[in-house]
């Protein structure tokens, strides 16, 4: 046996976590070298599970390049709970607990050594936002998608609409202009929007602010976001605005004063200066990335936790908002994101909160500070197997597997599961425009467990490299033309209502080069088949066909998927 590749981490970890107020999942990874026989659990009520145990078996789940993940879940009578796995492989059982692996157990002394869940905490359970689990994810980048309020002073613009733009230049988009398109969002079947900043900053992207409390006034007015909110409730759209909280712009009224005053401001602890004042030459303070117009939060400061938070709360309690996305958020501190989630669950539950992590999350997601994060990594696997043909269907499978196996069912339903943003190239773009790349990815994107997002234009079609080519304007000209990908959006947006994807399980597997991803709900599936193999391969599908591209006569064509229902 491979012991090295052998691991359970009990307690609040993606080996171990509570899915309900009496409910656990455990999982446990062992080597795909080795093929167990059977990989049981014996486990019991903590204070006589030395005298009285149950058993029950893990099912192989997934796999990745190098390991299987066996998984259980447990409904237990009692949340006190004592467990060791039972391994049988070649005939002979080992038992498995925190002293490692045994050939004997002694279960008069379990209370040394068993794995333990001492108690489920209903407060400790991580709870699903349940709109998240239909939710269909448009993304603004406000000054790029539409004008709306024609009478406002446009003196700031300085590209024609339809201009390549620069990192400074001014288009005009503002609130008004998606208000009056939420029916074209609508549509498409999308409904969550996620805007990009929307208050006062000086830049076209708004990551720079100089005033939390105020809209900015290319964008509109305070009562125009309230407008906005309340017209899409109306149609059945979430809104989820971007929080800033990591910096904020140089012309913010607290970092001035710290300009001018330097430790005498009273502000001066709410950022990170090595010195009596801030100076640029030589850099003394801490800001995002190089930025230094962008100084950034000392977060681990009490004060500027609650005037951050108290920000957060003024939205949800004067707008009603359905969530943050919150940028950067892997270099603000842990002890402020746990406030700021006790802060916003204590007033809107259902109130999402994203992060902008684009590596290994998992210290975030335990259930005390994000619900999901923007899933870069299922990103990263699209380009890999869709552009650069690096990877092929086995490997998508394993890759995908990995990345479910990162974190718990809770947070695997509500990941945040994109293709671009502003932040990145188009992925039209990267496949050269090769539309059949981008079509099958979105179905990919749909189908898997999360919520899908479209960035702005993609069903139009739209390029863009990167930042800021890719924050081209929308095409309103385009906007009423039929293409495919638009079609495709709709269909998957209807497929994404279903019980099956809203909350069934999800596995996968390969036939050949025909990469295979089931969702099924009791006695219900429905299969995505997607051919990358850069060849016709022959598929006879058995059920319904939900929706398809590039197949036809029980033929799939390179760069084609189909979705079919199995009963």
């Amino acid at each position: 046996m491979n012991k090295h590749a052998l691991l359970h981490i009990p307690l609040y970890s993606k080996f171990c976590f509570f899915s309900s107020n009496d409910g656990v999942v455990l999982r446990l990874r062992v080597s795909k070298e080795n093929d167990f026989e059977s990989i049981g659990i014996i486990y019991g009520y903590k204070y006589d599970f030395y005298k009285k145990q149950e058993k029950a078996f893990l099912r192989k789940k997934f796999s990745d390049e190098l390991y299987d993940y066996y998984v259980i879940e447990l409904k237990l009578n009692d949340v006190r709970l004592s467990y060791i796995f039972e391994l049988k492989l070649k005939g002979k059982i080992y038992y498995y607990c925190e002293d490692g692996v045994l050939e004997k157990y002694d279960f008069s002394k379990a209370y040394f050594n068993s794995f333990q869940v001492p108690y489920i905490n209903s407060i400790d359970v991580h709870k699903e936002v349940s709109w998240m689990k239909e939710a269909v994810f448009y993304q603004i980048f406000v000054d790029r998608f539409a004008r709306g309020n024609f009478d406002k002073c446009d003196k700031y613009i300085d590209q024609k609409w339809d201009d390549i733009p620069t990192p400074k230049t001014f288009a005009g988009g503002d609130i008004k202009g998606i208000i009056n398109n939420l029916d074209h969002i609508k549509n498409l079947g999308c409904n969550a929007i996620y805007l990009t900043p929307v208050f006062s900053s000086p830049s076209n992207h708004k990551y720079n602010i100089t005033d939390y409390y105020t809209v900015d006034s290319h964008f509109g007015s305070n009562k125009c976001l309230k407008e906005l909110i309340e017209t899409a409730r109306k149609n059945g759209i979430k809104i989820v605005l971007d929080a800033v909280f990591n910096h904020c712009g140089e012309d913010m009224k607290e970092w001035q004063d710290v300009v001018k005053k330097g430790k005498k401001s009273k502000y001066h602890g709410w950022f990170i200066i090595n010195g009596y004042k801030p100076t640029k030459k030589p850099l003394n303070y801490e800001c995002f990335s190089s930025c230094t117009y962008m100084p950034k939060f000392n977060t681990s400061n009490k004060e500027v936790q609650r005037f951050l938070i108290d920000i957060s709360s003024y939205y949800i309690k004067e707008y009603d908002i359905d969530g943050w996305r919150l940028d950067v958020s892997d270099e603000v501190s842990f002890d402020f994101w746990r406030n700021f989630r006790r802060s916003v669950k204590s007033q809107k539950e259902d109130c999402v909160i994203i992060g902008e992590n684009w590596h290994d999350a998992s210290p975030y997601l335990q259930g005390d500070m994000f619900d999901s994060i923007m899933n870069y990594a299922f990103t990263k696997t699209c380009y890999e197997y869709f552009l650069d043909k690096s990877m092929n269907a086995k490997g998508l499978l394993e890759r995908l597997s990995k990345i479910l196996m990162n974190n718990s069912t809770q947070v695997n339903r509500m990941m945040l599961n994109l293709l671009d943003t502003h932040d990145t190239h188009r992925f039209l773009t990267l496949a050269k425009e090769d539309k059949n790349k981008l079509i099958c990815a979105l179905a990919l994107c749909f189908m898997h467990m999360g919520a899908p997002m479209i960035y702005y234009g993609t069903e139009l079609e739209m390029n863009g490299g990167y930042d800021p080519d890719c924050r081209r304007a929308f095409d309103w000209k385009r906007a009423e033309e039929k293409n495919k990908t638009k079609e495709v959006i709709m269909s998957l947006s209807e497929l994404k209502k279903r019980e099956e994807l809203k909350s069934g399980g999800i596995r996968f597997s390969n036939e050949d080069e025909i990469f295979i991803l089931e969702r099924f709900n009791k006695n219900k599936a429905i299969k995505l088949y997607i051919n990358n193999s850069g060849k016709d391969v022959e598929l006879k599908t058995k059920g319904k066909i939900l929706c398809s591209h590039n197949y036809e006569n029980n033929t799939i064509s390179s760069c084609g998927f189909v979705i079919e229902e199995v009963r």
